[in-house]
């Protein structure tokens, strides 16, 4: 027994002298992302090595007391490279993050990604978005030239996706919902997108059909990744129109990095291009960041942070629109008094804990506080002439107009102020059955405090006479006679609102991928369920609503010799009312109004092949949706007003195609095309085309370099949509007129030449300490296409009928760009 014991103690004594005789490093290995990358070789100066296991995670032990140098390699990421010098039996951990390999070649990389492609999700390259900036830089100058996306307003980041509108898309950065401003109007009042690209790891967008784990809204989602840095780098961007500067750092034992970036915009290039002249300051700025801490292997915590300033100043002075035909030109004359200033200043803060339990079982945590603040203040007094255009060439009058055809004034007025702050608090899990098979699901908290002041009158006097309101009750036959009624504004809104809505969400979905007789199949089924309720000053008779939202996935690579893959999707989709869903169009809000309710199919078909030894893909879709408590609502350059009533049934259906690929040797480029019909039916009168039926969708984004001088690049992107209804007056019955606007046809050249590249590098003089470095001018509306957004209503006191004045968008434009990383 005592020699047992002995053996046992001599045993233990050997095993500890053993470890002494080393350091140990430990660790998980991550990508930008924070998903743990399997099979990293690592082999240390010494001789040691080993690699990482299916959830990231590795442990090396090496001499102590040397300088021993270790190497982390994988195929599709950056080598990164560490010294270390430790003591012996010294313990530490090391979380270096790999960077995807992909700006370190020249070619284009045209993802193939399985997960995205059987998801019906279309990823966007991040260098794309940077190098492509466009009018309003940002992801969403890229989804315009998408098929099933539309974006009818150079000036505006809003954008409506098969037939849906502005409010019905969702937006997450790094798995935290991002919201908009309240206020906007206009896309003149518009500043800058929330996402910064500077900071982009990763862009997914899906057009329709999506899981069960995201949000409920009815058309789209636009899922970006910021990026965990891998060294310390500077981008910066400057131009006629702003810029911005992002720093990126990560500290030498990995655990913390972080990402920085501030913007300035001044859209003046752009406003003082318009008709309508004045004094315009519309200044926007914001700061961001993104941190990430790994407190250990299995902790880490993040932090997203947004604060936005946007100001937007405007004294208009005058404007002439000339419109009608060559044989009879008619324009029109107006002139300003007053002003316009407007303010939205918001804030956003969250914070994302990731427990990694096990190689299996990943636990979140997500929190987040928005809070904004709004101004909306304008007096302004327009008094307009129309008339005949002087036509004579040679005379000296030629383009003025000589004989008027009517004259008024029209006055607007708003003092509209909003506060709203919402947090959410979120718990997110997903657990790996085994290699094929996984679970994720969700459970969320919402608060929504909305207080809001909506004051605004409009003004109208024609030929002498003041224009009664459209819906006034006494009659009304001027100009013919007089009209004895009392004085009442054209249109009077007034509305003191203070609104609380409590949200609880959550959903569990299921996905596996398999084989099926030799062919790869995958499929995902989820289900949502939402439960809300609105409560307020005044409000007494609110109901708890809950709505129960399936969705499913099914696709399947079939094991034929050409490459293709076939899906399809289908569920039932429920966009709960947001507040500005709840307030009807004299102010007041409705607090039962139900969630609009859309069944979508999706059927998709991609084919991957080569030509000129080269990639392509061409993905096709058909959808169709079936709407029903509809929440019928008008649409003004980029402001919605809501019925505040479910008294519509809506159809859409349509066809999307886009091919892509190396056209050029080493660039990306596509070329879209879709086609779309919407339609509602509000109160069983017949159906009519809704805001956004906009018939027929053609977009390109063609990338191109000199053969000979490579460095030497452009870019062209091009747009045209028909016109969408919503040439009639703003307070007009939708059944008497479907009046369209005019078709949308922009093109945008970039040309730029690149002074330093990844290949391009100088050890010496002034390029050394740049990574890239180009310089480049712009186009905008290359061909000065006249492109408008509304019309403008003017009586005629002779013909006692109106006229529909365009509103134009901007003209032809030059901008000039430097582009920097260090």
């Amino acid at each position: 027994m005592k020699r047992l014991h002995l053996i046992l103690i001599l045993s233990l004594l050997f095993s500890v002298l053993s470890f002494s005789q080393s350091a140990i490093i430990r660790g998980v290995i991550l990508d930008e992302v924070n998903t743990p990358i399997e099979g990293i070789n690592i082999k240390a100066s010494s001789g040691e090595g080993t690699a990482t296991n299916s959830n990231g995670f590795y442990e090396l032990k090496i001499p102590f007391g040397v300088e021993v140098t270790v190497i982390f390699t994988h195929i599709s990421h950056k080598r990164v490279e560490q010294k270390f010098n430790l003591k012996n039996g010294q313990e530490i951990e090391y979380n270096p993050v790999m960077l995807i390999d992909v700006e370190q070649i020249a070619t284009v990389v045209i993802n193939t990604n399985t997960r995205q492609s059987v998801e019906g999700v279309t990823s966007i390259s991040p260098q794309m978005i940077r190098t492509i900036k466009g009018a309003q830089p940002g992801v969403e100058n890229i989804l315009k030239t998408l098929p099933g996306v539309n974006i009818s307003n150079e000036l505006s980041t809003q954008y409506s996706v098969r037939g849906g509108n502005f409010d019905e898309n969702l937006v997450y950065v790094n798995e935290i919902e991002v919201y908009r401003p309240f206020l906007v109007r206009s896309g003149n009042q518009e500043g800058l997108s929330f996402v910064n690209t500077d900071m982009v790891h990763n862009v997914d967008f899906s057009a329709g059909g999506f899981q069960a784990k995201y949000g409920d809204k009815l058309s789209s989602v636009l899922d970006i990744t910021y990026r965990n840095p891998v060294d310390f780098g500077i981008r910066a961007d400057i131009s006629l129109l702003g810029g911005g500067i992002a720093a990126e750092t990560v500290s030498k034992d990995g655990k913390f990095s972080g990402i920085a970036g501030v913007r300035y915009r001044d859209n003046s290039l752009l406003l003082n291009s318009l008709e309508t002249e004045g004094n315009v300051e519309p200044v926007f700025a914001d700061a961001q960041t993104y941190l990430t801490y790994r407190f250990s292997s299995k902790f880490h915590l993040n932090f997203l942070g947004n604060i936005s300033s946007n100001k937007y100043n405007f004294q208009p002075k005058n404007r002439q629109t000339n419109f009608g035909t060559l044989q009879d030109p008619v324009a029109l004359l107006v002139f300003y008094e007053g002003q316009e200033k407007d303010q939205y200043q918001t804030y956003f803060g969250a914070f994302k804990a990731n427990y990694f339990a096990s190689d299996d079982l990943t636990l979140k945590l997500i929190a987040s506080a928005y809070h904004t603040t709004e101004q909306e203040y304008f007096d302004i007094l327009a008094q307009y002439r129309l008339g005949e255009v002087n036509t004579n060439i040679g005379d000296e009058n030629l383009g003025e107009v000589e004989f008027s055809e009517g004259i008024g004034s029209q006055l607007t007025h708003a003092r509209n102020d909003l506060d709203a702050f919402i947090v959410n608090a979120e718990h997110r899990g997903d657990y790996k059955i085994d290699d094929e098979s996984t679970i994720e699901w969700s459970v969320k908290y919402t608060h929504e405090d909305i207080r809001d002041r909506l004051e605004e009158y409009e003004i109208i006097d024609s030929a002498g006479f003041s224009i009664r309101p459209p819906r006034f009750s006494q009659p009304n036959t001027q100009p013919y006679d007089q009209f004895t009624g009392p004085l009442t504004a054209f249109e009077n809104i007034k509305a003191l609102n203070f609104v609380k809505i409590n949200r609880f969400q959550a959903f569990a979905q299921y996905s596996k991928r398999t084989d099926w007789n030799g062919h790869e199949v995958f499929y995902n089924a989820g289900i949502r369920t939402h439960s809300w309720a609105v409560s307020g000053d005044g409000i007494s008779d609110s109901k708890t609503q809950t709505v129960i939202s399936p969705r499913a996935q099914f696709a399947i690579k079939p094991n034929w010799e050409k490459d293709m893959l076939f899906r399809v999707a289908a569920g039932l989709y429920y966009q709960p009312p947001f507040y500005r869903e709840l307030r009807d169009s004299s102010g007041t809000v409705q607090p039962n109004v139900k969630a609009q309710k859309s069944f979508h199919v999706v059927l998709g078909n991609e084919y991957s092949f080569e030509i000129w030894e080269r990639p392509f893909k061409l993905v096709t879709e058909a959808y169709y949706k079936g709407m029903t408590d509809v929440n019928p609502y008008t649409l003004e350059n980029v402001r919605i007003r809501y019925s505040a009533s479910n008294n519509a049934e809506a159809y859409a259906y349509g066809l999307d195609v886009r091919i892509n690929g190396e056209f050029v040797p080493g660039t990306e480029s596509w070329f879209s095309f879709g086609y779309l019909k919407t339609e509602e039916n509000i109160d069983d009168r017949g159906y009519i085309a809704r805001p956004t039926d906009q018939r027929l969708k053609f977009g390109a984004l063609f990338q191109d370099y000199v053969p000979n001088m490579p460095d030497l690049k452009m870019y062209l992107n091009l747009v045209y949509n028909t016109g969408v209804p919503g040439g009639s007056p703003s307070y007009a019955d939708k059944y008497l007129y479907q009046l369209r606007l005019r078709d949308y046809r922009r093109a945008d050249l970039g040309i730029s030449y690149q002074l330093v590249n990844p290949e391009k590098q100088y050890s010496s003089k002034w390029k050394k300490p740049f990574r890239e470095l180009s310089l480049g001018f712009e186009i905008y509306n290359m061909f000065g296409n006249q492109n408008s957004i509304t019309n403008t209503w003017v009586r005629d006191v002779y013909s006692k009928g109106q006229y529909a004045i365009p509103n134009y968008l901007t003209p032809r434009v030059f901008n000039v760009r430097l582009t920097a990383r260090l």
